[in-house]
């Protein structure tokens, strides 16, 4: 890896804030990239001749950056880690020194604090190249890092948030478990308060993305937990908040997940917490005040799910189109066929319908707030399918090639299986939106 030393920013100063923690590579040069402060959806409105994934010259120059870097470290090592299901640490650690864990997180505390557009542009630019360490990225980033920043106590960010924006630790949220995953309230894992005020829980959790970091078997660092506290007043499941820290007794790993169809580059994994003693300062805001929070973050989630699908169909399609020209049958080239314009002609609208989506729905989430659940359903939805299907043409119009790991798309197709089940199930959002929609149908016409 290159090393880094600090200089002077490219842009004037004059901008909301400056990032330290935010780095660009150019040329094997560092550069540092200039993060503005998020702005409320109605002072980003106004974009006429403005591209919605690049809407300002920090944005456009993050994308460059990111990319720049991804074609560097991360494409050469895909596919083997794919194909030996292991997730590569360091690289994901490295991804401190370009400030890009804390993306979304304050600057105070390491952090970058860009915006959702930022969140949105990271994960489309890695997950053209690798889907499954852009998974094991989030995981940290969005499910562990942004949840923090927006609603640990002061104590918990100024511990633990400069450690995980560094890379120094690694993080997972464990909501899922053997027996419920969408439905939240049936989670059965619990937390009892004890008389000194520590808490213990019990229970399992699974399918959690880093909830080992290497082939030992050694547990996240840091895991956002959620735990059934009791019942409130109305009789209704109680959920509180915990995070639990690598050395706590009773925190283990309970097996790494093997032979999984895809996102085989990120590791997951079975949590097992028995007797585990939680102090009473990791209590992540009040007693039964998980729903709150949990809401929020799942909004910027799904949108980030939906950008890594539109980075897999960005690859997909340019695979296709690549190999259309280059492959050739009957003496013509395989893109003077009907059959592989169709092919090609569709996956183009498709990808292009995504971005739109993708880039407007981000351009008016602002991060740490609830209320777009319409649009980070809707478009999760739409998006995970249409990567897919872009992935499934590719393999179509490649042949043979197409379905043997050297050409990367039917790793890509394998990968983007799981964005339609992880996040929220395609079923989940259609009843979301359709909920959301009898609520507010004037939502149409808006």
């Amino acid at each position: 890896m290159p090393s880094y030393t600090w200089i002077k920013p490219l842009f004037p100063t004059n901008f909301d804030c400056m990032s330290d923690a935010l780095w660009g590579i150019k040329r094997q040069k560092p550069i540092r990239v200039c993060a503005k402060s998020q702005k409320p959806p109605h002072e980003r409105a106004s974009m006429s001749n403005t591209d919605i994934a690049n809407p300002t010259e920090e944005h456009a120059m993050l994308r460059e950056m990111v990319r720049d870097w991804t074609k560097e470290y991360v494409e050469p090592q895909a596919h083997q880690h794919d194909k030996e299901e292991k997730f590569n640490l360091p690289l994901l650690r490295s991804m401190g020194e370009l400030g890009l864990l804390g993306i979304s997180a304050p600057e105070e505390y390491g952090g970058a604090g860009m915006d959702a557009v930022a969140c949105t542009i990271v994960h489309e630019e890695l997950s053209a190249s690798d889907p499954g360490f852009t998974l094991a990225y989030l995981a940290h980033s969005m499910l562990f890092v942004n949840n923090l920043a927006y609603n640990g106590t002061e104590e918990q960010k100024q511990r633990i948030l400069p450690k995980v924006c560094s890379g120094e630790w690694i993080g997972a949220m464990a909501m899922s478990e053997p027996d419920a995953g969408t439905d939240v309230l049936g989670l059965t894992t619990s937390a009892v308060q004890q008389d000194d005020g520590t808490w213990v829980l019990n229970g399992r959790k699974m399918w959690i993305t880093n909830g080992c970091i290497d082939e030992d078997g050694t547990p996240a660092d840091v895991v956002w937990v959620y735990a059934r506290t009791g019942e409130d007043e109305r009789g209704r499941v109680q959920l509180s908040t915990f995070l639990v820290e690598a050395g706590m007794p009773g925190y283990s790993v309970g097996q790494k997940i093997y032979d999984k169809t895809g996102m085989r580059a990120s590791n997951t994994a079975e949590l097992v917490f028995d007797d585990c003693v939680v102090p009473a300062a990791n209590l992540v805001g009040e007693v039964g005040g998980s729903m709150r929070h949990m809401m929020g973050n799942l909004e910027l989630e799904r949108l980030t799910l939906a950008a890594m699908s539109l980075g897999i169909a960005r690859r997909s399609l340019d695979e296709m189109n690549r190999y259309a020209t280059d492959r050739t049958s009957f003496g013509s080239k395989i893109r003077d066929f009907g059959q592989i314009q169709r092919h090609i002609g569709e996956s183009f609208a498709k990808y292009r319908a995504m971005r739109a989506y993708v880039y407007d729905t981000a351009n008016n989430l602002t991060i740490g707030t609830a209320g777009q659940r319409l649009d980070s359903d809707g478009v999760k939805l739409f998006a995970t399918t249409a990567a897919k299907e872009i992935a499934d043409a590719a393999i179509q119009v490649l042949g043979g090639y197409g379905y043997v790991g050297e050409y990367h798309v039917e790793r890509l197709w394998r990968d983007s299986k799981l964005l339609e089940i992880g996040g929220g199930t395609l079923e989940s959002h259609q009843k979301n939106i359709t909920r959301d929609l009898f609520k507010d149908g004037e939502a149409i016409n808006r």
